[in-house]
């Protein structure tokens, strides 16, 4: 008999995204006649066409594919040198990161899960509350937690509450941790941190001999020039942080998947009789054993988001959707409600009215205003009285959303 992992029982029944999806449907076949109203600012998803320039730069790798002389078959599995230097000459200009600690991959989403294959077990984790769920779950299923309490919640796993009171960027903890998840701008909240409070993170991290996991996939969406875009940006973050960022967003790539993380050759883990060892070189092997490399269209599209055309361009549809963000923070604020993110980021962060539950603002949004968002409690115990509008849509979506966010509430 073959015996499977029993830590995937460990997970709660449902993952948020496919819950939605399940009420959503039975709503739709309760409701036909709605259907049609319906729109959905639920996952983060991107709506907008991918930029002229990738399409082009993308057309350009297919014909490609089809000359003998210009031909690829099996590419390096880190990724093209091409698009591995465009990254690093636009994105870590300065910062002392090195086109060979750049490992390109089909989606952040999978990197930031996959990572933990280099990690052992028993290392104290630490989670921020809200979460993106990806964090936990995959730690369920590589074994490191216990059993969920009636909150979701996890043995074994450190959580750090985001709240209205911290700014929703947590505390340090009080204990030593090994591996700490961070996420600016934040999802689902849509907050940002200082370059002072991801120094505290980094200092944390050196004293106590931990590792920073920083996705920055939104980095793209920041507006404030003082916020730092990468935790390079921290003295001492090379010894210590691994950075995951994404086409997805700002380049319109979720359909496509292109993205890639950065494992600086100087972070290093322990063996069990304390030898150091680089993470880059385990990550190298991980990353060639089970990954075949991105395709090579997809990875010339990439490098065409850093041409000057590109550039332009993708800053427009960052433009559109923060733009969107905008209304969206008005429109709840109009409504009597707290809101919070929008403005470094694509997610508005909204509290509940009061006595009203996130999955019951769910339904209420869903029966009432035919708009889909997603319940706060989704993303952890602390996300409960909250819920997430995601601002990747069409305007005249967006706009309509905000004339039926003042009729729900008015």
């Amino acid at each position: 008999m073959a015996s499977i992992n029993a830590n995937f029982l460990k997970l709660k029944a449902g993952y948020l995204f496919p819950e939605i999806g399940r009420r959503v449907g039975a709503f739709t076949d309760e409701n036909p006649d709605l259907a049609a109203r319906i729109i959905r600012c639920g996952i983060g998803d991107v709506t907008e066409p991918l930029p002229e320039a990738v399409r082009r730069a993308m057309h350009e790798g297919v014909d490609e594919q089809g000359n003998r002389e210009t031909f690829k078959g099996y590419g390096p599995e880190q990724g093209y040198a091409f698009l591995r230097e465009a990254i690093v000459e636009n994105q870590y200009a300065d910062l002392g990161i090195n086109a060979d600690e750049v490992f390109i991959s089909d989606g952040s989403k999978c990197d930031s899960g996959n990572i933990l294959d280099i990690f052992g077990a028993g290392n104290r984790i630490a989670v921020t509350d809200p979460v993106y769920p990806v964090y936990v779950d995959t730690n369920v299923m590589a074994g490191n937690t216990g059993e969920a309490d009636e909150s979701g919640s996890y043995e074994g796993l450190l959580y750090l509450p985001c709240t209205a009171e911290n700014g929703f960027v947590a505390d340090l903890p009080q204990e030593k941790v090994d591996l700490i998840y961070l996420c600016f701008p934040n999802n689902p909240t849509g907050t940002v941190a200082t370059k002072e409070q991801l120094k505290s993170w980094v200092d944390y991290a050196k004293a106590n001999d931990a590792i920073i996991l920083f996705d920055a996939a939104y980095e793209a969406f920041i507006q404030d020039p003082a916020i730092p875009h990468s935790i390079f940006e921290i003295e001492g973050a090379r010894d210590c942080a691994i950075e995951f960022r994404s086409f997805s967003k700002n380049g319109g790539f979720t359909g496509v998947r292109c993205a890639y993380t950065v494992i600086p050759k100087t972070v290093t883990g322990s063996t069990a009789d304390g030898t150091r060892v680089p993470l880059h070189q385990l990550w190298s092997r991980r990353h060639s054993t089970k990954f075949n490399g991105a395709s090579y269209p997809v990875q010339k599209g990439a490098a065409a988001v850093f041409s000057p055309e590109g550039k332009a361009q993708v800053a427009a549809l960052i433009e559109h959707y923060m733009g969107n963000a905008a209304l969206l923070r008005e429109a709840c604020r109009k409504a009597g409600l707290s809101v919070y993110g929008g403005e470094n980021a694509p997610y508005v962060w909204v509290a509940c009215p009061e006595g009203v539950g996130s999955w019951d603002m769910f339904d209420k949004m869903l029966q009432e205003a035919q708009v889909v968002i997603t319940p706060g409690a989704g993303f952890g115990a602390a996300g409960e009285g909250y819920f997430r509008i995601s601002a990747f849509n069409s305007r005249a979506n967006v706009e309509e959303v905000c004339q039926r966010i003042a009729t729900v509430f008015g």
